[in-house]
């Protein structure tokens, strides 16, 4: 042992395989029990030992303890494991693992430790790496004793070939012959880089093939071209990595098999296809590598050099530095290229604080403005604010500050008598690079990021001097190391959320996205018409999202919710086509294009209630002697088709064989019988594994005089049979297996139950030590648990009401890498943050069980339906029928696909029947259908106060773990109502909180629809105007809001019914709402307020309480105020009297609406044929929203 200035100790550790290493601690152990060789070493260990008995500890005093080995050369680390000191109370808990190729420019892992001083904890690094130091760090130790450790590394030694480029220096390789033709390339290289900017690889050719690697802004991008000609300006690169200019090994792999690519750079890989007309990269002469030298001119370089080291260069099995280290003749040296990897002469410090992190330095003797004070640095950050210096100036109380502001840099002159003077400079310098500066500060947080070359009056500081207590002070600061780190790489923002970070954590940007959630994860819109219709919706545009939270995104549909069956129709019109001139060689051929992707259609068509049990209608034109049809339609797979309705799928009859008045019974459809005069044949295709049609046809009518005509009706979905898919568990021991959940960085899972049971396990998946579970935990509390390696996180909500009472809930949990939430009912969302720097991936491998527990206690008794996980409907009734002591199926009332309870009204089961619960809808009556509605006059007013101040209720949450935060609520509003009036301007509805926010809906005076969000007093508030029309027109207009932070989106009943989105200034709460008001406000929110509002209201829903209903019930109630006339009122029926006259008018145009023949899926299609040209005519078909069996046309 020997001292060092920081008063370390080294041991010098030879183990069995001699294999030398050094361990150096920060201060002399407080203990006699320092590590010492054991006797046995197993092969894959390449430093110190688990050891039967001593172990490290340091000085008490000691405040910043650390131990370090030096493996004495570059080893592969895989692993760490550690005990705490032997046959004591001393371990560490939780503990940082440095490393590092020099001494220097440390890089780090996070570990959670030992819970005693015996067992063995072993950590697997995320990935390997290659690093001669480590050095262990304690963060947290036993409260009840002290920290001790005993360490053990695992890992291998590698060979390894380096060279290091000076920035002015290549190696280029030559190729016999003039130009290298390639198909097929495998590049492979390590490279460690100290600047931003450098070519690692070029090679071109003369018919414009390149291939270019190089460091850009820290990230490493390829640009490749197989044959285009070159055109420096339109060149596009793909781009991987980022902050690799962070002076360590990174790893690069190019893999490229004609013009398919992959790019990978350390774990990240972009797949892609390259540019260009060819398959083979031709390259002429030579590639070179860390730079590209120009011709004839030795030096000098087109592009920035690579300045660092390159390991293990790898050209399609040739191995570059070997060649050059053994002086090849393949291989030509420009510059200095040499061969050893230098040590770095930069010194990096982090602060690690926004609020205390700090650096005092000396300065000479402080110095006028005029003297010459100068400060030099540099620094890299995410953080938009923060201070990065400030000085006192002679004469006093002159003083400077050196900050950032808004993204840029701002610098500050305090001078006397509180003057001052600014100046700003650059712009987003908080984008992560080094950037070099020259002053800044005023009263913000402290600077969090790093720094390095720190010059004060022209003399550098040592900031080793600094670490050693020689020189200065400091706070919160770690020194020899830039622990920046990119949280946007991976994006973890799902759904193309855009990623925004800070030098802590990252948010995404969902705006626009359709998704919501701290990682956009969840989808704002239903999976069906069915779904919507559930909530009270009424017919109109909407946009469906049939696989939830998963890849595909929501398509547009047209539900229409007024008959017994809900449907959804594609909104596509396919025109009336005719067909001449061709040939059963020459077909003509349409692709039909719907308003989804192919994708989108299977995913809404596998969700549909059953198969078609009916016959569908087929036509066809001429078949071929041998009995091939000239005509046929391809399904959703691209599949041959020849039936065109009316009869089953795969017989080749038309609905008038089937119905035996085909006007030639020899043939089996009317278009086959090759009349001179025009005949039809049509039905509608309803077999849903081959709808919808994609392709149409036909041929045969190339001979004189001969015509088709045809036309294809709209897609119609009806029916959910996910939403009533259920199973009843009774026998607490049985349970639903499934496989196990792959949902290792995002998942979602909601599910209704209903029990008499106090207790139960809904479903539960288990792995190592990792887990996550979802049970009633009494009889009115539901528990969401999981564990991803940061300890137990446990999310509750408490309902004031028992949740075992018999009737259905509601639950809804989410788990991320930014947060987990719980959702029961309509109780207020409870979540819990997850630690910035812990583990993020759910690990499991058990499979999934529902209805119970692994353990085969605590298992559910009673009912589970709608199982839905990560946008995936699971198959309960299907497992139910294997499964002993569970069925498919829930028996009681409420538990049917009919909604017996309408507009949010909740089905309660009773003993010989079944009530609705209307008390969470904004509609009364025995089913929650008959509308609440009021007439207002210019002076009438409904204000409803909440009881207290409304906010989001508090439910407990707990966490076994400290290093998680729990946040109480979100940002979310929704509000529904219809409205007729002839008047405008017009206040319809405003929110007022007691901080002076507020939400209004007006009519303008032009009639169009205002909506108006103050949510931040010091700023105008944001105003949109969904429609242009004027909505003051004595028509009934169904208006609906939803908001989820910045997100706004709108849908206005009438003719424009499409979902409209706007984005928000800003994504703040209403914080403590203290009243809606309907009508005229007397403090004036906006101008219209003070003009009221003259017509009908009804149904008016805000978020989940009905005030307009809750006003009318309880108009003695204090928090009922009503000013003016109010008159209870009709505006369903009123409408309908405003309108009837034109309804009378068009009912020549439509026919009686009537029931669709089974569940299912529906496609009208229509076939007319004729020999006869002159003959041809036109006709229109009419269909009801729900199409019948037997479709009935127009007759000309």
């Amino acid at each position: 042992p020997h001292t060092e200035p920081r008063s370390g100790l080294v041991f010098l550790l030879l183990l069995s395989d001699d294999l030398p290493s050094h361990w150096r601690s920060s201060a002399p152990p407080s203990r006699p029990s320092a590590p010492r060789p054991s006797s046995s070493v197993s092969p894959s260990s390449c430093c110190g030992r688990l050891f039967p008995s001593g172990g490290w500890s340091p000085m008490v005093t000691d405040p910043e303890p650390w131990l370090q080995v030096d493996l004495r050369d570059r080893m592969e680390v895989t692993a760490v494991a550690t005990q705490g000191r032997y046959d004591s109370s001393d371990w560490v808990s939780r503990y940082m693992l440095l490393y590092s190729d020099t001494g220097q420019a440390w890089k780090q892992f996070r570990f959670v430790g030992n819970t005693n001083s015996e067992a063995v904890v072993h950590n697997k690094l995320s990935h390997s790496v290659r690093t001669r130091f480590l050095r262990f760090i304690p963060l947290e130790w036993n409260p009840s004793g002290w920290l001790g450790v005993r360490l053990e590394v695992y890992g291998c030694s590698f060979k390894s070939d380096v060279a290091d480029f000076d920035g002015r220096s290549s190696l280029l390789y030559r190729f016999n012959q003039k130009s290298m033709s390639t198909v097929k390339d495998v590049i492979s290289l390590r490279f460690k880089s100290r600047q931003a900017e450098g070519v690692l690889l070029h090679g071109e050719g003369q018919r414009g093939d390149y291939i270019t690697l190089e460091l850009h802004r820290g990230k490493l991008a390829l640009y490749l071209n197989l044959g285009e000609l070159r055109f420096s300006s339109s060149r596009v690169a793909v781009t991987v990595g980022s902050l690799l200019d962070d002076q360590h090994w990174h790893s690069v792999v190019i893999e490229r098999f004609n013009k398919q690519v992959n790019l990978t750079v350390d774990s990240h890989t972009q797949h892609f296809q390259t540019k260009g007309e060819g398959d083979s990269l031709e390259v002429d002469y030579e590639l070179s590598f860390g730079g590209i030298p120009l011709p004839g001119k030795p030096g000098t370089f087109l592009r920035k050099n690579f300045h660092g080291c390159i390991e293990n260069l790898n050209y399609n099995g040739i191995h570059i530095i070997d060649l050059a280290k053994r002086r090849k003749p393949q291989i030509y040296s420009v510059g200095n290229v040499t061969f050893s990897c230098s040590r770095p002469q930069l010194v990096a410090c982090t602060f690690l604080s926004s609020s205390s992190s700090f650096l005092s330095l000396p300065a000479a003797a402080p110095s006028t403005i005029m003297g010459g004070f100068s400060v030099r640095l540099q620094f890299r950050t995410w953080n938009s604010e923060g201070l990065l210096l400030s000085a006192r100036l002679s004469p006093e109380p002159q003083s400077l500050d050196l900050q950032i502001s808004n993204s840029q840099l701002l610098l500050t002159l305090h001078g006397a008598a509180q003057q001052r003077s600014e100046v700003s400079a650059g712009h987003k310098v908080n984008d992560g690079l080094w950037h070099t500066v020259s002053l800044d500060t005023r009263n913000l947080g402290a600077f969090q990021g790093c720094m390095r070359l720190i010059t004060i009056n022209d003399q550098p500081v040592n900031l080793n001097h600094v670490q050693q207590g020689l020189l200065g002070s400091y706070n919160q600061i770690q020194f020899d190391t830039c622990n920046i780190r990119d949280r946007c790489l991976p994006n973890l923002c799902e759904h193309g959320g855009r990623c925004w970070q800070t030098w802590s954590s990252f948010s995404c940007d969902c705006s626009g996205t359709g998704y919501s959630g701290a990682t956009c994860h969840a989808s704002i819109y239903e999976t069906s018409c069915e779904a919507y219709k559930l909530i009270g919706s009424s017919s109109g545009f909407y946009s469906i999202d049939p696989d939830g939270s998963g890849p595909l995104g929501p398509a547009p549909v047209y539900c229409n919710m007024t008959g017994e069956f809900t449907a959804a129709r594609r909104v596509v019109t396919f025109t009336l086509r005719r067909v001449q001139g061709s040939s059963a060689l020459k077909p003509h051929s349409m692709a039909l294009n719907y308003s989804a992707s192919a994708e989108q259609l299977r995913a809404i068509i596998a969700g549909l209630s059953w198969d078609s049990l009916a016959s569908g209608l087929r036509a066809a034109l001429r078949v071929l002697a041998d009995g091939r049809p000239l005509s046929w339609w391809l399904d959703q797979r691209g599949e041959r088709r020849t039936y065109w309705g009316g009869f089953l799928p795969g017989v080749q009859q038309c609905s008038c064989s089937l119905e035996e008045n085909c006007i030639d019974m020899s043939h089996f459809c009317n278009c086959d019988a090759d009349t001179d005069s025009w005949t039809t044949d049509m039905g509608v295709l309803s077999y849903k594994d081959h709808l919808p049609v994609s392709h149409v046809v036909v041929g045969d009518t190339n001979r004189t005089g001969s015509e088709a005509v045809y036309q294809i009706g709209p897609l119609r979905c009806y029916g959910d049979k996910s939403l009533w898919n259920a199973a009843s568990f009774y026998q607490e021991s049985s349970t639903l297996l499934f496989p196990t959940l792959r949902t290792e960085l995002a998942s979602d899972i909601s599910f209704y139950f209903k029990t008499s049971a106090p207790s139960g396990v809904f479903l539960e998946n288990l792995g190592h030590r990792d887990f996550i579970r979802v049970e009633l935990s009494s009889p009115s509390e539901v528990t969401f648990s999981f564990e991803v390696g940061n300890g137990p996180s446990v999310l509750t909500v408490k309902s004031h009401l028992p949740l075992n009472d018999r009737q259905w809930h509601f639950v809804r949990v989410e788990r991320g890498v930014k947060e987990a939430s719980l959702q029961v009912d309509q109780l207020p969302l409870r979540f819990l943050e997850a630690p910035a720097d812990g583990h993020r991936r759910l690990r499991l491998n058990s499979q999934l069980f529902v209805g119970g527990a692994a353990s085969q206690g605590r298992g559910f008794l009673g009912c589970i339906r709608t199982l839905t996980i990560n946008g995936v409907t699971y198959d309960l009734e299907e497992k139910a029928m294997l499964t002993v002591g569970v069925s498919s199926g829930c028996p009681g009332y409420c538990s049917g696909s009919s909604s017996l309870c309408h507009n949010r009204g909740r089905c309660i089961e009773k003993s010989s029947g079944y009530t609705c619960d209307c008390s969470q809808s904004a509609y009364g009556g025995p089913t929650c259908k008959e509308e609440v509605s009021v007439s207002f006059d210019r002076e009438s007013s409904v204000t409803f106060t909440f009881q207290e101040p409304f906010s989001v209720m508090q439910n407990r949450s707990s966490q076994a773990s400290s290093v998680s935060r729990e946040s109480s609520s979100r940002a979310r509003e929704d509000v529904a109502f219809s409205f007729i009036t002839s008047q405008s301007p017009a206040m319809l509805l405003s929110v007022s909180t007691f901080s002076q926010q507020y939400i209004a809906v007006i009519l303008a005076r032009n009639g169009t629809l205002q909506i108006w969000y103050h949510l931040q007093t010091h700023r105008k508030p944001d105003v949109f105007s969904p429609l242009l029309g004027n909505l003051a027109d004595g028509l009934l207009h169904r208006v609906r809001i939803h908001r989820e932070g910045k997100d706004l989106y709108v849908q206005v009943s009438g003719e424009l019914r499409k979902l409209q989105s706007y984005t928000l200034s800003s994504d703040a709460e209403l914080i403590l709402i203290r009243s809606l008001t309907l009508g005229k406000v007397i403090k004036e929110v906006v101008q219209a307020g003070s003009k009221g509002f003259v017509g009908c209201l009804s149904s008016v829903q805000f978020n989940h309480v009905a005030p307009l209903k809750a006003a009318l019930l309880n108009r003695g109630s204090s928090l009922v105020t009503i000013r003016g006339p109010l008159v209870q009122s009709n505006c369903g029926a009123l409408a309908d009297s405003i309108t009837s006259h034109n309804l009378r008018g068009d009912a020549n145009k439509t026919r009686p609406a009537s029931r669709g023949d089974e569940f299912g899926l529906q496609q009208a299609s229509r076939f007319r044929c004729s020999r006869s040209f002159h003959a041809l005519i036109t006709c229109e078909r009419h269909f009801t929203d729900s199409l019948p069996s037997t479709c009935k046309f127009a007759r000309l």
